[in-house]
């Protein structure tokens, strides 16, 4: 499985941006597709992903703002992020799992495939 991320840029405080995520595999339909994100001197965290049934999870950080969707005709998840904040900025990674994960979702050692992360950066 080979991912590819794109969509990331710079955009003001309360702008939005719109994440991509291609993924190669004829069995897209079975990823639980995930966004994870980290910042200069951060750890990587959790954003949001969504599970084979369409079925998404947030970060509390990011809930009400951001939507993870998902379309299965072009094997691509996507991330629209809305009143974007300057602690949004960081670089953005898409990652997929190819087995169900459950509980694990917020866990990045749940996802056995990544992107190579696309930069977001949020001017205030």
């Amino acid at each position: 499985v080979q991912l590819q991320a794109c969509g990331g840029g710079l955009a003001q405080a309360g702008g939005s941006l719109r994440l991509s995520c291609a993924a190669s595999g004829r069995t897209f339909g079975n990823y639980v597709m995930g966004w994870f994100r980290q910042a200069p001197g951060k750890e990587r965290e959790f954003v949001a992903c969504i599970g084979r049934s369409g079925g998404a999870y947030y970060a509390d950080s990011v809930k009400g703002r951001f939507t993870t969707s998902r379309d299965s005709a072009k094997s691509t998840s996507y991330l629209q992020m809305n009143n974007l904040k300057f602690e949004d900025s960081a670089v953005y990674y898409c990652a997929a799992s190819t087995t169900a994960i459950n509980s694990a979702y917020r866990n990045a050692n749940a996802y056995n495939y990544w992107g190579q992360g696309t930069q977001v950066t949020v001017s205030s």
